[in-house]
């Protein structure tokens, strides 16, 4: 919803499609500069309380924009600040919330449903938000959606409070900053697993899912709608996300989700690229809501493998990278997307990004056998399979 009208608020006082970007962008960026150091703090620092704390942080962040928009008085540069600042809390934020997921989860058999789970509600979300969102901004203002934005953080501050349990930290006294994000990194690329999950992820997010800072011209000059076909074409994302994700709510095992990675992505970037070629609305929603339903089961599936086999005393710096790559390069990936758009067109645009994403899939099904060689062990030793 705070995103809706954050967008909405910035057109209306400037009409640039570039202050647009530049506010996405630097409300992005600080995950991918920042993340890696937050995930060495996140690993020192007590994750129950460290996530308290962001949300107290991202409630202020909230508050202050809905005073500001409410009094009138707010202008282009007050939005972005405030993003900025939102953006080094998520920095801080998402690495802390992926890693306190197996400390609320009592049996790691149950991981992968409760991530399935999570990823249900925030495409429920993400389908029902912009809708509320479009509505307040008309009745009342951005403002609204800012304010209530900012008291919703309430339920989630004393919800934390309630948790009773035992939130470990690890002691590293006498390690420098410097040692454990290089012991973190070297953890990443030393493991054919977590390198090859992150890899993939990393590439999916850079070429493929900036298709939706595209979706306005797909919607005005391709599909030859308005507002409403944007809607839409979103709404269509959404709903095969929410699908994608109910999917795996059921299973009731993390075996077998492997080889879910490379179909879920490879689903995907054909499904890119068959929008990409639709000139035609109900092929363009059909491709979208299959799009939407693989990059949800590619996410989901790559987050519960990486959270049952990671060691705890790296679980931080590891999510923090798995941060960076999901959400850390799309800000990158939306400017390349506008560049090459510019020249060769959207349609192409988007088709080259999914064919990408099909060769990535590809190169991740030849790295199956040595991915599952390492895992297996592991299974085992957690008693998730048999000798």
């Amino acid at each position: 919803m705070t995103r809706v009208a954050t967008s909405w608020l910035v057109y209306r006082l400037t009409h640039s499609a570039f202050l647009l970007g530049i506010t996405s962008f630097v409300g992005q960026a600080p995950l991918f500069f920042i993340a890696p150091l937050a995930g060495v703090w996140v690993d020192r620092w007590n994750k129950h309380r460290t996530l308290i704390g962001t949300q107290v942080l991202s409630m202020l962040q909230s508050l202050a924009l809905a005073a500001i928009t409410l009094s009138g008085k707010v202008t282009v540069t007050d939005v972005i600040l405030l993003m900025l600042l939102q953006g080094f809390i998520n920095a801080f934020d998402m690495p802390v919330r992926q890693s306190f997921v197996i400390e609320m989860v009592d049996q790691r058999e149950d991981l992968p449903n409760a991530i399935a789970l999570n990823s249900s509600m925030v495409n429920a979300a993400r389908l029902i938000g912009p809708a509320i969102a479009g509505i307040l901004i008309s009745a009342a203002g951005e403002g609204a959606c800012f304010l209530i934005d900012g008291i919703s953080y309430g339920a989630v501050i004393i919800s934390l409070l309630a948790m009773r349990f035992s939130s470990g930290v690890v002691a590293r006294k006498n390690k420098r900053l410097v040692d454990d994000l290089v012991e973190g990194w070297r953890y990443v690329i030393t493991s054919v697993p977590i390198r090859s999950i992150l890899l993939l992820l990393a590439l999916a997010s850079l070429v493929g899912m900036p298709y939706t800072v595209l979706m306005p011209i797909f919607a005005a000059r391709v599909l030859h709608g308005g507002p409403h076909t944007l809607g839409v074409l979103m709404s269509a994302t959404g709903v095969g996300a929410l699908i994608g994700a109910l999917t795996l709510a059921g299973r009731p095992t993390v075996l077998g989700l492997g080889r879910v990675i490379p179909i879920s992505a490879a689903l995907f970037g054909a499904a890119l690229i068959g929008f990409g070629l639709s000139f035609k609305l109900w092929i363009s929603l059909l491709f979208l809501l299959l799009a939407g339903f693989g990059m949800m089961r590619h996410l989901a599936a790559s987050n519960t493998i990486l959270q049952t086999i990671l060691e705890d005393e790296k679980r931080g710096r590891v999510m923090s990278f798995y941060s960076m790559a999901f959400a850390g390069m799309s800000p990158f990936g939306s400017l390349l997307a506008g560049v090459i758009a510019a020249r060769f067109g959207a349609p192409a645009t988007v088709a080259i990004s999914g064919a990408l994403c099909l060769l990535g899939a590809g190169w991740f099904f030849r790295q199956l056998p040595a991915v599952r060689k390492v895992i297996r062990p592991i299974y085992v030793e957690l008693g998730i399979v048999t000798e």
